[in-house]
């Protein structure tokens, strides 16, 4: 019982840790962007768009979804050109 307790403990922990990293990806989507990266004004529309709907996600708590969505943003900024 002691472990089991520990266990979902332990979980219930480590699931706030994976909410700290959107806010890292949306600081670096928003200092790429200040850079003025070598994109589309569609490109960077999409950008932008994706960057606020993982906001969103991540304000909703929906981290999983607000990551993913935020990769998609920073792939659009890291593509070669």
């Amino acid at each position: 019982m002691r472990r089991t307790c520990l266990f979902v403990a332990s979980l219930l922990m480590s699931t706030g840790l994976w909410a700290m990293h959107c806010p890292q990806d949306m600081a670096r989507i928003d200092a790429l962007l200040a850079e003025n990266p070598a994109v589309s004004v569609e490109q960077l529309a999409e950008v932008r768009r994706l960057r606020a709907e993982g906001e969103a996600l991540h304000k909703a708590g929906d981290h999983a979804g607000s990551m993913k969505v935020l990769q998609q943003a920073l792939d659009l900024l890291q593509a070669p050109n």
